[in-house]
């Protein structure tokens, strides 16, 4: 047989093996965006990669009694406050987990390496879209390519009419095997060079009395907020009329009095300071911005550790008299 003849013979051959391959592989819709609309996921909610992962917690108001009464079609449950996205490490609560802690709440869930997962809120305050985007912030962190917060959460879905679906949901488990993006999160040992030399912006994304030391998070040791801070509310960029966040082209206008270059965001526990990492890297892509997701539960469990403070000596006696915090 010739060369052009064997070439005549293994070409449709190698187009149908082709055809195979590219069947065999699960569509995916479009390129993957932080943010995705109800529209759009009732569109692909059947598509085979798409995992709908409902995270409410008494953090919102609802938990898995919430998701029994009613949740999006196929959607499983994780509690963002009790499954294990936060854990105590080392007497420090809210840590982020191990690779093998965060290998077996993801795997016992269904979620593998290819799966694009939508994280659900409840969608009713910022805080509620803050376990979101700690949550979202975590599969990244976890090596997941594919993740996306629904616009909204589960208020948009109900509220644009589409079903609901009752009872408890079944997991699928799937083997998945994290990989860890260092590039996303930062360490104590990191933010303290920061501190002490500078080379990034970090951002407090607490409201102002927590970040001038009128208040601290009972898990906290110490109030006051740490030196060379600047302070942006994670409030400040979502609007409570609609439970979303704000158009992008009013977060860019928020985000623009920051200094540019590399940043840290974080809060008491590193779940407000996952909406301004969420909003600075993923919305308005900015590079180089990492979450100290220890924050300051973290940072003052080490009493050597400096912090800058307006508290006075008046405000801690309102405190012991009970009309403070």
């Amino acid at each position: 047989m010739t060369l052009v003849a064997a070439f005549r013979f293994l070409r449709p051959l190698a187009v149908a093996v082709l055809v195979s391959l590219t069947l065999a592989i699960p569509a995916r819709a479009e390129s993957v965006t932080p943010l995705v609309s109800a529209d759009w996921l009732k569109q692909h909610l059947k598509d085979p990669d798409v995992f709908v992962l409902d995270v409410r917690s008494a953090i919102d108001g609802g938990g898995v009694e919430a998701y029994v009464r009613g949740h999006i079609p196929g959607a499983i449950h994780s509690d963002y406050d009790k499954a294990g996205w936060r854990v105590t490490r080392g007497g420090v609560p809210f840590m982020l987990p191990t690779l093998a802690e965060l290998e077996k709440l993801i795997g016992e869930l269904g979620i593998d390496e290819d799966t694009h997962v939508i994280v659900v809120p409840a969608g009713v305050h910022y805080t509620d879209f803050g376990s979101a985007a700690r949550t979202y912030w975590t599969l990244k962190v976890a090596g997941l390519s594919n993740v996306s917060i629904l616009d909204g959460g589960i208020a948009a879905w109900v509220g644009e009419g589409n079903a609901i679906e009752t009872g408890p949901g079944k997991p699928s488990p799937k083997i998945f095997t994290a990989t860890l993006n260092k590039a996303l999160l930062a360490e104590a040992g990191d933010v303290r060079k920061i501190e002490q030399s500078g080379g990034a912006t970090l951002i407090d994304s607490r409201p102002a009395s927590f970040f001038i030391g009128k208040q601290k998070a009972p898990a906290a040791q110490a109030y006051g907020h740490i030196p060379g801070a600047v302070n942006v509310d994670s409030a400040t960029f979502y609007d409570s009329r609609t439970n979303r966040l704000k158009p992008q082209a009013e977060l860019a206008a928020i985000a623009a009095a920051l200094p540019g270059g590399p940043a840290v965001t974080y809060c008491n526990t590193g779940h407000w300071a996952a909406t301004d990492w969420f909003v600075l890297s993923e919305i308005l892509g900015r590079t180089d911005v990492r979450l100290y997701y220890g924050s300051m539960v973290d940072w003052t469990s080490d009493a050597s550790r400096p912090l800058a403070s307006a508290r006075t000596k008046w405000d801690d006696l309102k405190k012991a008299l009970g009309f403070g915090s």
